[in-house]
């Protein structure tokens, strides 16, 4: 969500051991840049502010030899109390400072303006509450590390078999051209290629534009991945990502017994990538050269203009000339499995797909089932954006895998550490939380930011701040990608200590899809396909169904099943709905990044992206799952951070107040907003050091840096006074006419500039939502040089308190000004890559201004006598 990391002791040898396709396996050759990960995270985990917090758990299932017959399998650090008690005690401090500015304030009411005056107090008011809201949940950060050598020890077999349950991923994708092909195919690719056993896991890939092109991107993906995911298990590749791989700035070294060997498949499998890249990019182009010439084969005259597939049939989705039932938003529901369960076979070869016959021994060459689908679509229904998608993927699933777990992709993501689908699993089978675990939340991490992350794009104080602390709540908040869910959380089933005895699904809740509710009693029975079902006509019409656009209508999908309906940010008000009901999350910090994707770094289109997630918070505020009259069963300080997460952007309008409050500059006389003055710019002085200092603490235990800390706070100026004033007048608008926050695909492509990979970062592209910041910026800019001329004017009468009053007021400004800087530079374009420029400028614009007022002064006093 918008603003407002590891194993111990057994997961040391973690992800060395975890690299290890099977036990029957080679052992891996490649040192890459992921070598001695294990070390590494147990040091970075027990660190010098982490301490152990589970050892007496520890002792006591090693003495009673588990509880269940399963271990633990991960380990749970705390702040250590040299840092902790310092922090809480702080927190205390300022709450205790900012009560009794708050009397200071009413008992001195005394101001030039008392209007003003009044919204400042009111201001201040909300502004302790909303920091208030912000700090209670992070009394106590808890970083939970997965075991993965006590998983492997647990399930892994002899014979090379596992005991690992069911992983059905989920990819989602809304445009081929805002979302390019490359990225969504890469993300498959790197599912294809986890380290998971290929006949416990599955893929599905979402389309809701129903394109064939993307369709038949996935049948060229399934031909190379019988390439490259041989070649990833074999030479422990990581990344798993090709694109991503091949793009390493320092090629991984070897230390393999067959170097000659790694570079030969190596190349082999560069040049495959190159090809495959290349019929990804003609795709377009055959699939209408192709359609022509079938569509001139068509005698009919009048006929419409189809789009056809390789073999010779109709596309039942979207065609290239729209037509009804074959245009965007309505077309039929589709669901194709590309490659079917291993168990049967998947009749693509590895010489027939590449013409290559590279050695891969004893290595396992089979591929996970790969699934295409595409919900139906009719103006006649609402399809509720990404939720619908996301709930239609679960439904075809059922059918097909029923696996007990699901996990789900933005399609601009990918699996980035191999062994992030046994890490969450982890948590979900642990014999101390594991069976109330909903879900397990990993951080999002970006590869494609600039790197001074001018717009705060890594927002690490929110993902290695916040959601640390949440983890020692009730668990972090579902953000919406790279989260492993519990099946029968989603299907709105209670946690085991709250189930009923017996639990009937019904047609009203899940749809009268009568091999849908017996999918829904498997999984409440913990049953697992381990056959995947017969594909006949009949099978293949009741996936159909399940996804078509009615199939929600007068069922509880959207609203107590699956993922929430009618709100803009179906991540964070699902994850509420499953807290609500006992449920607890899990936060997985790994040293070598489970995930990563791709982030918005055009200014415009990331303030796009914040409008969307502020006004689905808003939304969440004014509906039934108001953190305040909702989710029944949610501990206190959980119910306060999803309070916190849903009236943040209220903030920005008291913000964006006093940011333009320096107009104030112009009016000849003295104004003042409090009397005495000194005093309380002492007060707000000392208040703004303290929250530094706590964020200072926070820094030390989160491990991030004083960079990400300050681009946070500058970005959260830049959205307060821009993105968030927005997302509050969308939702006014809201309130009155009831139409919701429109969704806007946030686009991924970037600026056409191959020398200059942050092209995108430079170009400025002007929307309503930026005046105000720019008015801000106009008003303290202005601000500076008026109060330079005010001095040359008036500094032989002004007194010593009138100077030091004039300082204050610009020590605001100067910092309203610093905060604002990314946005400055986002102004200069091109320029902007000379930052020097920008710090040049200013001054000149500084004593410009002052002159003018000079002269302005001079000119009135001339003809208007004071």
């Amino acid at each position: 969500m918008a603003s407002p990391a590891s194993g111990a002791a057994g997961a040391g040898d973690d992800d060395n051991a975890g690299r290890r396709p099977s036990s029957s396996l080679i052992d891996p050759l490649l040192v890459s840049r992921t070598s001695s990960i294990g070390g590494a995270e147990r040091n970075a985990a027990k660190g010098k502010h982490w301490a152990a917090a589970d050892k007496a758990e520890r002792r006591a299932a090693k003495e009673s030899g588990g509880e269940d017959g399963r271990p633990l399998l991960f380990r749970s650090y705390k702040v250590k109390g040299a840092l902790l008690h310092p922090y809480r005690a702080l927190i205390f401090a300022r709450l205790i400072a900012v009560l009794l500015f708050f009397v200071w304030r009413i008992r001195h009411n005394n101001s030039d303006i008392m209007w003003f005056w009044t919204l400042s107090v009111v201001g201040d008011v909300w502004f302790g509450f909303s920091w208030l809201l912000n700090q209670l949940p992070k009394f106590n950060p808890v970083k939970t590390i997965p075991d993965l050598a006590a998983l492997r020890r647990h399930c892994d077999l002899p014979d090379g078999g596992s005991r690992l349950p069911g992983v059905d991923a989920f990819v989602t994708t809304a445009d081929p051209v805002d979302e390019p092909v490359l990225y969504t195919m890469n993300c498959v690719l790197s599912i294809l290629a986890a380290d998971y056993p290929v006949d416990r896991s599955a893929c599905y890939l979402s389309d809701d534009s129903g394109a064939l092109i993307l369709y038949e991107a996935l049948v060229e993906t399934a031909k190379f991945a019988t390439l490259w995911v041989p070649f990833c298990r074999k030479h422990c590749v990581e990344p798993r990502a090709p694109e991503s791989y091949f793009e390493l700035e320092a090629p991984p070294s070897y230390a393999g017994s067959a170097p000659e060997e790694f570079k030969n498949d190596s190349r082999v499998v560069q040049l495959e990538y190159d090809e495959f890249k290349l019929r990804l990019e003609a795709l377009p182009d055959t699939i209408r050269k192709r359609s022509d010439v079938y569509n001139s084969m068509k005698t009919d005259q009048g006929a419409p203009n189809a789009t056809w597939m390789a073999n010779g049939t109709q596309w039942p989705g979207t065609w290239i000339d729209p037509v009804e039932n074959h245009r965007k938003g309505h077309h039929a529901g589709i669901v194709k499995v590309v490659l079917d369960h291993p168990i049967r076979g998947h009749n693509l070869s590895l010489k027939d797909s590449t013409g290559y016959s590279l050695n891969f021994g004893v290595i396992d060459v089979r591929i996970p089932m790969l699934v295409y689908v595409s919900r139906e679509k009719n103006p006649s229904y609402d399809h509720n954006k990404k939720a619908g998608a996301l709930n239609a993927q679960l439904r075809a699933s059922a059918l097909l895998s029923n696996a007990q777990f699901i996990i789900n992709f933005d399609c601009d993501h990918y699996i980035n550490n191999s062994q992030a689908l046994r890490a969450a699993i982890c948590f979900m089978i642990d014999q101390r939380e594991g069976d109330n675990t909903a879900f397990v939340q990993f951080p999002q991490r970006f590869d494609n930011v600039d790197p001074k992350d001018r717009y705060g794009n890594h927002n690490r104080v929110f993902f290695d701040g916040t959601m640390l602390a949440l983890n020692g709540l009730q668990g972090p908040s579902y953000l919406g990608t790279g989260c492993m869910f519990r099946r029968l959380a989603l299907y709105g089933i209670d946690p085991p200590h709250w189930r009923q005895d017996s639990i009937t699904p019904k047609a009203s809740q899940f749809g009268d899809s009568t091999l849908l509710l017996e999918s829904v009693s498997e999984a409440l029975n913990q049953e697992r396909c381990t056959s995947p079902p017969s594909l006949n006509d009949t099978y293949v019409a009741e996936m159909e169904k399940v996804v078509s656009a009615s199939f929600d209508k007068k069922t509880d999908w959207g609203k107590g099943v699956g993922y929430i309906y009618d709100i803009a940010t179906e991540d964070i008000v699902t994850g509420f709905r499953i807290h609500g009901q006992g449920w607890r999350s899990m936060y997985c910090t790994l040293k070598h990044d489970a995930f990563c994707g791709t982030a918005p770094i055009n200014l415009t289109e990331r303030l796009h992206q914040i409008v969307r997630w502020s006004g689905g918070s808003l939304e969440m505020f004014f509906s039934h799952n108001n953190p305040l009259i909702g989710g029944r069963r949610l501990q206190l300080l959980q119910r306060v951070s999803y309070l916190n997460m849903t009236i943040y952007p209220v903030t920005s309008l008291f913000i964006l107040l006093y940011a333009i409050s320096p107009v104030m500059w112009l009016i000849p006389d003295e104004v003042y907003i409090q009397r005495p003055f000194t005093r309380y710019v002492l007060y707000l002085v000392v208040i703004i050091l303290m929250i530094h200092m706590i964020g200072w603490l926070e820094i030390k235990w989160a491990g991030i840096t004083w960079l990400d800390y300050w681009r946070n706070e500058q970005f959260f100026m830049i959205g307060s006074t821009s993105a968030y004033p927005t997302a509050v007048l969308h939702m006014v608008v809201n309130l009155l006419t009831k139409k919701g926050i429109h969704f806007r695909v946030t686009s991924k492509q970037t600026t056409a500039d191959t020398n200059d990979k942050f092209a995108d970062l430079y170009e400025m592209r002007w929307v309503p939502m930026l005046i105000p910041t720019m008015v801000v910026l106009v008003a303290n800019i202005g601000a500076i040089g008026v109060a330079i001329g005010k001095t040359v004017v008036y500094m032989g009468v002004w007194t010593i308190q009138q100077k030091r009053h004039a300082a204050m007021g610009l020590l605001f400004n100067m910092w309203v000004m610093f905060l604002l800087y990314p946005f400055a530079l986002a102004i200069m374009g091109r320029w902007a890559k000379r930052p020097i420029i920008l710090l040049v400028l200013l001054p000149v614009i500084f004593v410009i201004v002052a002159l003018v007022y000079v002269a302005t002064h001079i000119l009135l006093a001339n003809i208007i006598p004071f």
